[in-house]
């Protein structure tokens, strides 16, 4: 029997199974960005003190408004797209928001905070510069950045232009804060679960404002990582119920619920918003990688954070930059030999070192729906078949 018609039949039904993606890169004018402190580039410094000396020294060589020993995912990804880093908007020294603007605060929910700082210190209190207020910046930024430009003079060129809005890219990295409130206040784990569709239809409801409002039309969302595995979750929630990793299994499977439940919203939200182009990322598998084989990245002591002081995950006398006193000697909390072998920095967010692994692994489309990256996140899914395949369409 001749093998080529069997050949043949096999290739027709791949085709017909499989996606096929076109390549175009996208020309994105602007990036606005929104989120926590995965994302915050000096909103909560501005807002509220500077962050210790410690922070940025990898790659700024001092403190940047980061909550990171360098460059978070944001900054890798305005890299990739030919873009300066993001100004935060609060942030009124040195700042140019020509190529756009970032509204992310560290310690934001998408929730109305029920602890909020200064009231309630951290890691227990949470910033008032929610989701909603980020929303609510950001339109105020529209106004008022089209009033400097129309008034022209030196201030104008640091101002998005009006088409940039429309034609952005828009980044969402936020959802943890809430999640770690709830255990905070002493909600069950079922309670929290009970509380995830309202929390996640607040977020999509910012998302068509900006459609409807805006006309941005480019969504880049990350959902929210493996929380189980955080220096201060496991120190102040302790747990023998850890997986192979020793992250705590029923937090990292809370925080895979609220994926599910933003992954649903997602979908309904392609339908929501026809002419959108959403990419949903899926920040917990490209983290969790990391713990689950530290040494194939390079990495040491995956649970303990870098900056900090005393307990199993160097976080429990002192949180980075802070005092304590040790055997009757004040002691200040500071960072770790090699940053670059660490995951976490401060117990909170992570190195720059794993925020360049994952950005990396983003970069391949293999951890998004689509599988976009950055470079091409203005290409949707279609749902008619073109050339027998799926197909992404501009």
């Amino acid at each position: 029997m001749n093998s080529l018609p069997l050949f043949c039949i096999v290739i027709s039904v791949f085709t017909l199974v499989s996606p096929v993606y076109s390549v175009k890169t996208c020309d994105f004018p602007a990036i606005f960005n929104f989120g926590d402190g995965n994302s915050d580039t000096g909103a909560f410094s501005a807002a509220f003190s500077g962050t210790p000396a410690f922070y940025g020294q990898t790659f700024f060589n001092g403190t940047a408004g980061r909550s990171s020993d360098g460059r978070l995912i944001i900054d890798f990804i305005a890299t990739s797209l030919g873009k300066p880093f993001l100004n935060a908007y609060l942030d009124s020294l040195g700042t140019t928001f020509s190529h756009g603007a970032n509204f992310a605060q560290l310690l934001a929910t998408i929730g109305v905070p029920k602890l909020v700082l200064p009231k309630d210190s951290p890691p227990f209190g949470f910033s008032p510069m929610y989701l909603g207020v980020q929303f609510s910046e950001f339109v105020q930024f529209i106004e008022r950045s089209q009033k400097v430009r129309m008034q022209g003079g030196v201030f104008a060129s640091y101002m998005a232009s009006s088409e940039s809005f429309a034609k952005a890219l828009y980044t969402f990295d936020i959802g943890q804060n809430d999640l770690a409130q709830g255990l905070f206040t002493g909600m069950s784990i079922d309670q929290i679960k009970q509380s995830l569709p309202d929390l996640v239809n607040s977020f999509t409801d910012i998302l068509k404002n900006m459609y409807n409002l805006m006309g941005a039309t480019t969504f880049w969302i990350h959902n929210t990582g493996p929380l189980g595995c955080y220096p201060y979750i496991l120190t102040i929630i302790p747990t023998t119920d850890v997986d192979s990793a020793g992250c705590s299994n029923a937090v990292n499977e809370l925080a895979q619920t609220f994926n599910s439940v933003l992954k649903k919203a997602v979908d309904q939200l392609r339908l929501d918003l026809p002419l959108a182009a959403i990419t949903y990322v899926d920040i917990y598998s490209a983290y969790y990688s990391l713990y689950i084989e530290p040494q194939v990245y390079g990495f040491e002591l995956p649970l303990e954070a870098c900056c900090g002081l005393g307990g199993a995950y160097n976080f429990g006398a002192a949180t980075c930059g802070a005092s304590a006193t040790v055997n009757g000697t004040l002691v200040t909390a500071g960072p770790c030999e090699n940053p670059s072998k660490r995951i976490n920095w401060d117990g909170f967010t992570y190195t720059e070192a794993a925020n360049k692994i994952i950005f990396g692994k983003l970069a391949t489309g293999l951890y998004s729906d689509p599988p976009n990256s950055p470079k091409n996140a203005c290409q949707k899914l279609s749902s008619e078949l073109n050339h027998g395949g799926l197909s992404i369409l501009d």
